[in-house]
């Protein structure tokens, strides 16, 4: 079912000018082919009464149709088609893309939800047309396919990163899924490799000049790196261990990702946070035109300004703890010494030091207030004793954790599109400077693209 704002029409004229501004926003199905295509397929146009439109990938494969082999919309930027329709939705599909139905029942998925999954089963059925189990599958399998196009993983590893335990088992799901065996996608040779490499598309506009300039502001040495064009750094998920390097390819409308990692098995969640860290997959256009109605004509928006990420919750945290009151040259340096002396050496650099090393840890080394080093210890603390630590309303229970804290962790350690940072000294600067009036919650739910917006302003 597709959006309502994207009716025949706006379809037909996307897709016969291969706009990418439109890709991964629905899906084109070619009655007489069989076949689906992203809005940026090279092949030429079929006519409008052989075309019908889904807004998901997976509504098409529904439908009876196979994806091409030429556009691969497994490559497509995410559909962002549910967002803000349902908090609960988006936390499940979070959990889904991270593998919580790989190894658990739906059952389990529903009580960490914290409702019944009768309910969670009524949701996506109402909002993606699918099951929970169904989504899941389907994205496993696109993923996979992704893989055997852009790797030289060899088929058993693509299985295992792709979240199957068994061959049998992703064979049988990839020609129920897609129509295709596996090997018929494969056409590279094939080498065993710890390094990956993919190519993640993004919907422009996109400011890769803003994005990277303000991770190599904050960049931790030896954790990050990068330079105008690329950003990468090292990263723990779920007992692996790894690293990336994101290069911008400004005129494909995608980064070129190098992975490095030591279990392929949390590999599709790593790709998934990767892109979330890059924020790939906003409608950037919707959000930029409820920014300009919100403000009326005050300013100019910035064409193309994402939410750049921090790999986890935990970590943004203690950035957001050490950051506090003071400068971004000063809390870069507060967070490059902490690293230097509790990270977890891999080669020549660190990992982010984990909620043990902290706690277990005096913090000597560091040039701050007493109270501030308990504040870091109570956090990870936290982290190390609760089922679910990242819910931010329990860190206001914390001593020296205020709203600025748990707004900045999850606008960035969550992604979270709507937080406005009001109380942020650089929000104030740039709003007293320009005078600007206007009612923060008027730009919901995207109050955290008005704060970067501001930001990019000073």
């Amino acid at each position: 079912m597709l959006n309502p704002l994207l009716n025949n029409d706006i379809c037909q004229k996307a897709r016969m000018s291969r706009d990418p501004r439109f890709d991964g926003k629905f899906f084109t199905a070619v009655k007489t082919t069989g076949i689906y295509c992203r809005t940026i397929c090279p092949v030429y146009p079929p006519k409008e009464e052989n075309v019908v439109y889904y807004a998901t990938a997976i509504e098409a494969a529904k439908a009876g149709f196979r994806p091409c082999l030429r556009c691969r919309p497994d490559s497509a930027p995410g559909s962002p088609a549910w967002q803000g329709v349902s908090t609960t939705l988006n936390r499940a599909i979070k959990l889904i893309d991270e593998g919580a139905l790989q190894g658990s029942s739906l059952q389990a998925l529903a009580e960490r939800l914290g409702i019944s999954d009768r309910y969670l089963r009524d949701i996506f059925k109402k909002h993606l047309g699918t099951s929970p189990k169904a989504y899941a599958l389907y994205q496993q399998c696109l993923f996979a396919k992704q893989l055997l196009h852009q790797t030289k993983l060899p088929i058993t590893e693509v299985a295992l990163a792709s979240g199957f335990s068994s061959i049998r088992r992703f064979n049988d799901c990839f020609v129920s899924q897609l129509n295709l065996t596996p090997t018929q996608m494969r056409k590279s040779r094939i080498e065993q490799s710890n390094e990956l490499s993919l190519k993640l598309y993004y919907r422009p506009p996109y400011d890769a000049d803003f994005m990277l300039k303000f991770f190599k502001t904050r960049s931790i040495e030896n954790l990050e790196w990068g330079d105008e064009n690329s950003y990468g750094r090292t990263f723990e998920f779920n007992n692996t261990q790894g690293s990336f390097t994101a290069k911008h390819i400004k005129d494909k409308n995608r980064f070129d990702v190098t992975i490095n990692l030591n279990d392929v098995r949390q590999l599709k969640a790593i790709v998934n946070n990767i892109r979330r860290i890059l924020d790939l997959d906003v409608d950037i256009h919707t959000v930029e035109q409820n920014l300009e109605k919100s403000f009326n004509g005050q300013f100019t928006i910035k064409t193309g300004i994402r939410l750049p990420g921090i790999w986890n919750m935990y970590e943004a945290g203690v950035r957001a703890v050490l950051g506090q009151q003071i400068s971004v040259v000063a809390a870069k340096n507060l967070v490059t010494t902490l690293v230097a002396n509790l990270g977890v050496t891999v080669g020549n650099k660190f990992l982010f030091p984990t909620p043990e090393a902290i706690v277990n840890s005096g913090l000597d080394f560091l040039k701050i207030p007493g109270s501030r080093k308990q504040t870091l210890k109570n956090l990870a603390k936290h982290f190390l004793m609760n089922e679910a630590p990242e819910e931010p309303e329990h860190w206001l229970k914390l001593k020296g954790i205020g709203p600025w804290t748990t707004d900045y962790a999850c606008m960035r350690g969550l992604s979270d599109p709507d937080i406005f940072l009001g109380g942020d000294l650089g929000i104030k600067k740039a709003i007293g400077n320009a005078r600007y009036q206007f009612e923060p919650q008027q730009t919901s739910p995207w109050a955290s693209y008005l704060t970067f917006q501001l930001w990019s302003q000073l």
